[in-house]
C-alpha cells in the first residue's frame, strides 16, 4: 500500500504546481518556463530554515512563501514588459540562473551534494512519519491551495486576468492596470509554487538542484497542456495522468534503462497529438498560441 500512497503524495504535489502555473499561463496567457525555480526556492528556503534556524515546518513554509514571492518580482518587473516569445525567454533565463545558484552556492545549499536528513513535518506534535500520514497531510494542503486558487479564479481578479488573456488592449481601454495585474498573477503563482517545494523536501527528506531543473518546468507545463489550461479541473486531470503514466510502464516490465526514454517519447507524442487535434488539452478552455 505504501507504493500507492507514494503515488498519491506526488499527485498532490504536482496538482498544486499545475494549478499555480495555471493562474499565470492558463488564466493570464503568460507561458512561464521558470516555475521549477520557484518550486526549488520554496524547497530550499523551508529546508534551510528548519535545519539551520531550528524552525518548525509551518513558520519555515510561511517565510519561504514570502521569499519566493519577493524573488519572483526580480523576474516579473522587467520581464512583463516583454510579450510572447520574449517573455518566455526571460523566464527561461531566470530558471537557469536559479539552478546555477543552487548548484554552485555550496556553502549554503551544498550544491550537487544535496541536503540530506531534512526534518519530517509535524502537526500538533504528530510526525508525518509514514507515507499514509504524509498523503493525508499533503492532501489537506493541496485542498486548501486548490480552494484558494479556485476562489481567485471565480473572483473579479480572475475574470480580469481572463480578459487580459483574451484582449490585453481592450482590458487596458476599460481602465485596468494590465502590467500590475500581470505582476500580481505572476507573484501569486510563484508564492503557491513554494508550497509543493516544501512538501517535496519534507517528504523526500533530501533535495538537490537536479529536482528543480528546466526539465521540471517543462514537465509542469506538459501537465498543464495535456490536462488543459484555463480551466480548474484541467491541471488536476493532467497531474493525475502524468504521474500515473510512468508508473503504469512498470507493469509492462520495461527495463529501467529503457523506461526513462520511453516516458519522454510518450510525453512528446502526447503533446504532438494534442497540439494537432485538441490544442486546449483534455479539459481545457485556452489554446496556447
Amino acid at each position: 500500500m505504501n507504493y500507492l500512497w507514494h503515488i498519491l503524495v506526488m499527485i498532490n504535489i504536482y496538482i498544486i504546481l499545475a494549478l499555480s502555473l495555471n493562474l499565470v499561463a492558463g488564466y493570464t496567457g503568460l507561458l512561464s518556463l521558470c516555475h521549477a525555480a520557484f518550486y526549488g526556492i520554496g524547497a530550499y528556503a523551508t529546508t534551510l530554515l528548519m535545519m539551520k534556524a531550528d524552525w518548525g515546518f509551518f513558520p519555515s513554509l510561511f517565510i519561504a512563501i514570502l521569499l519566493t514571492a519577493a524573488l519572483s518580482l526580480i523576474i516579473a518587473v522587467p520581464s512583463l514588459r516583454f510579450k510572447g516569445d520574449y517573455f518566455v525567454l526571460a523566464t527561461l533565463g531566470f530558471q537557469i540562473i536559479i539552478f546555477v545558484i543552487l548548484y554552485n552556492w555550496v556553502s549554503l545549499t551544498r550544491g550537487p551534494y544535496g541536503i540530506p536528513g531534512i526534518p519530517i513535518p509535524k502537526v500538533c506534535g504528530i510526525e508525518m512519519s509514514t507515507v499514509f500520514r504524509y498523503f493525508l497531510f499533503s492532501g489537506v494542503i493541496a485542498s486548501i491551495c486548490g480552494l484558494l486558487l479556485w476562489m481567485l479564479k471565480a473572483s473579479p481578479f480572475g475574470r480580469v486576468l481572463k480578459a487580459i488573456r483574451e484582449d490585453e488592449i481592450a482590458a487596458a481601454a476599460l481602465g485596468k492596470n494590465v502590467p500590475l495585474l500581470k505582476m500580481a498573477a505572476f507573484t501569486i503563482a510563484a508564492a503557491f509554487a513554494a508550497v509543493p517545494g516544501a512538501l517535496f523536501a519534507g517528504y523526500m527528506r533530501y533535495i538537490d538542484p537536479t529536482s528543480f531543473t528546466l526539465m521540471e518546468s517543462v514537465f509542469v507545463i506538459s501537465i498543464l497542456i495535456i490536462g488543459g489550461a484555463g480551466s480548474f479541473i484541467g491541471p488536476i486531470v493532467g497531474a493525475v495522468f502524468m504521474v500515473i503514466l510512468p508508473e503504469a510502464l512498470r507493469f509492462l516490465h520495461i527495463p529501467d534503462a529503457i523506461a526513462a526514454n520511453m516516458r519522454q517519447i510518450i510525453y512528446g507524442l502526447l503533446l504532438i497529438i494534442l497540439m494537432r487535434y485538441r490544442p486546449q488539452g483534455l479539459m481545457g478552455e485556452y489554446e496556447f498560441q
